[in-house]
């Protein structure tokens, strides 16, 4: 299926770009470089999750709930038409707080500090992305017949993961120093002066001309 830079430049992508730069009156270009620090830090932190049992089986239940059954993308224009949709912002809150647990507020300071974008701004955007996310992936496991023991498999395909530095890049973004922690600077890393050509960090700053 598509990655997550192919969903970022599609029309879906470009509502919710839209959608989240009305809701936070932040300019587009900057809600678009938050978006793409951002997603591909949830689907890492997901990936990481879905790696053991337990976290498999809580995400695949997850996919299968009906708010995520991909039908939230075919209203994108309403929901995000003036802003967010507040039961979408709500399913996002949960969502994060799942996925990235005490490590949510490290990422949106990181993110803020780089975009220069402010902090609550960022966590106003990635609200209204995460449930997104979940839909694009729900959608997915739906068409593909997708179980639980291929989430795995299902989350390295959105992320579009072609190279052992991708992977590692994405593991170095969510834990530098193997403490269970994100990392400092993750956005830096993502859109920063260290891009490799042919890389997750490479192909953001190409998508989005930084």
């Amino acid at each position: 299926m598509a990655s997550i830079l192919d969903l970022l430049s599609s029309d879906m992508g470009k509502q919710l770009i839209s959608g989240a730069s009305t809701q936070t009156g932040q300019p587009e270009d900057k809600t678009a470089n938050v978006l793409s620090m951002a997603l591909p830090v949830i689907l890492g932190a997901m990936q990481r999750n879905a790696a053991t049992p337990a976290g498999a089986q809580s995400l695949n239940s997850a996919l299968e709930d009906n708010r995520h059954d991909g039908s939230i993308l075919e209203q994108l224009s309403g929901l995000l038409g003036n802003g967010a949709d507040s039961n979408l912002l709500n399913d996002g809150a949960g969502i994060l707080n799942h996925v990235l647990g005490g490590n949510q507020q490290n990422v949106e300071q990181n993110i803020s500090k780089t975009s220069g974008v402010d902090a609550g701004s960022v966590a106003q955007i990635i609200k209204m992305a995460a449930p997104i996310l979940m839909s694009v992936l729900g959608s997915q496991k739906r068409k593909d017949n997708v179980g639980e023991s291929g989430i795995g498999e299902l989350l390295g395909s959105v992320l579009g993961k072609n190279t052992d530095h991708d992977q590692s890049l994405l593991t170095t973004l969510l834990d530098a120093d193997g403490d269970g922690s994100v990392i400092d600077d993750v956005a830096g890393m993502v859109m920063g002066g260290n891009k490799k050509k042919g890389g997750l960090g490479g192909l953001l700053g190409s998508l989005f001309g930084k």
